[in-house]
């Protein structure tokens, strides 16, 4: 089918599910889930292929996104199934006002209609993606990047015989064929047929969707994560938690990508940095972090002289750039400059530098002596994430069912005139 073939599809099915009760949609999401594991090995297959051709073209840490395995579908199953639990959001009164001339006005929450989502090598987010929209009520059409697209489209297949079983139409979940860039392109252009469009990438991604969109854009991902190490931090605290937010899954988002370090600590942290991070991944057969340091970090310990650019850039990878700070105020202002607006995390027992730090810092995800990687959908109790928003309007953070809405004035009344 043509992308537009794909998109009328959607606008036909949406009124199906816009308007779907709570009851009829969990089925759904149960059946999906069904199939998605009893479908496993089709899946598998088709992951297969994708992992071999992209082999060679794609980094070891991308191929980590890219790669399924019964454990991963197991949980991508999981995560369609918590959804069930969680309330409708559509059809839920915000709030309600009666006049003095006694007629009742009613904000209500309503699916967005037809949602699109442009993301790249992550067979998890097809599903991720389908059952929110599910649950809150959309139709979704899903453009995969091509390295995970026969994985993309035996998951999708799996979840529209849950659709079908439930009375849903197979188009409330459509996956676009084409994966050249025109198919992107037709998206964003889509207006009278998406209502929201979400890329889930790379900051290429990201751009050309807000420079080209003529529809609704959400700007999501883009995670140039930072850590900052006060004066008055838990070191060993402070050790776990950069371990955990840049070697736990580097090609994340949530990942970290800067340490900042506060200059009266810089001398006895560094080395145990440089350790945790290097030395004692390199004993234990683990790819060590290439650690980029400025200068003042660099008389401490070893590493690349950090490139101009490297305090810009997500490197979805084992490598961190490593800063000196004089205090915490410098350490806000670089974030202020250098952020993407996705998560940052301050490390220290002092009251005060926490609260400076969270009412400063204006990101997302403001962390105090937590890991970064917590920025997530699951674990934020949203169920699984359409993605992290990194704009004010109308989402900011993982987005969840409530973010998928938008909503309605319904005003009853008894013959009340103006």
């Amino acid at each position: 089918m043509t992308t537009r073939e794909i998109l009328e599809q959607a606008v036909e099915a949406k009124v199906s599910i816009n308007t779907a009760d709570t009851e009829t949609k969990n089925k759904a999401l149960n059946l999906m889930a069904d199939h998605l594991y009893e479908d496993r090995e089709a899946i598998l297959a088709a992951n297969r292929e994708d992992m071999e051709q992209a082999k060679g073209k794609i980094s070891d840490v991308m191929l980590d996104r890219l790669m399924l395995s019964e454990d991963r579908i197991a949980g991508m199953a999981k995560g369609i199934r918590e959804l069930i639990d969680l309330p409708d959001p559509a059809g839920k009164v915000m709030t309600s006002i009666t006049r003095p001339n006694g007629i009742v006005i009613e904000k209500t929450a309503i699916p967005l209609g037809v949602i699109a989502i442009i993301y790249e090598s992550r067979p998890n987010v097809t599903s991720d993606a389908a059952a929110l929209c599910i649950k809150s009520g959309n139709a979704c059409v899903l453009r995969s990047g091509k390295e995970a697209w026969k994985s993309a489209r035996a998951v999708v297949n799996a979840l529209q015989k849950g659709l079908k079983e439930a009375g849903l139409p197979a188009g409330c979940i459509s996956l676009i064929e084409d994966t050249t860039r025109a198919s992107s392109i037709e998206l964003m252009k889509a207006v009278g047929y998406v209502d929201l469009l979400i890329p889930r990438g790379g900051a290429g991604l990201i751009q050309s969707c807000v420079e080209q969109a003529k529809v609704p854009c959400i700007q999501t991902g883009t995670g140039i994560c930072h850590v900052y190490v006060d004066k008055d931090a838990d070191q060993e605290k402070a050790l776990n938690i950069i371990n955990n937010a840049k070697t736990s899954r580097p090609s994340v988002c949530n990942a970290e990508e800067i340490c900042l370090v506060h200059k009266d600590i810089a001398k006895e942290f560094l080395p145990k940095l440089q350790k945790i991070l290097v030395d004692d991944r390199e004993k234990s057969g683990l790819v060590p972090v290439e650690l980029r340091l400025c200068e003042q970090a660099a008389q401490y310990i070893e590493g690349t002289p950090a490139g101009e650019k490297d305090f810009d850039t997500e490197f979805l990878d084992y490598i961190l750039a490593v800063k000196v700070v004089n205090s915490v105020e410098e350490a806000v202002k670089h974030i202020s400059i250098h952020s993407s607006g996705h998560s940052e995390a301050i490390i220290t027992e002092s009251s005060d530098a926490a609260q400076y730090f969270t009412n400063r810092v204006d990101s997302a995800a403001v962390y105090v002596n937590v890991s970064t990687r917590f920025t997530d959908g699951g674990e934020f109790g949203l169920g699984c994430e359409m993605g992290i928003s990194t704009q004010k309007l109308h989402a900011r953070g993982p987005m969840g069912l409530e973010e998928l809405c938008s909503y309605k004035y319904i005003i009853r009344g008894d013959g009340q005139i103006r």
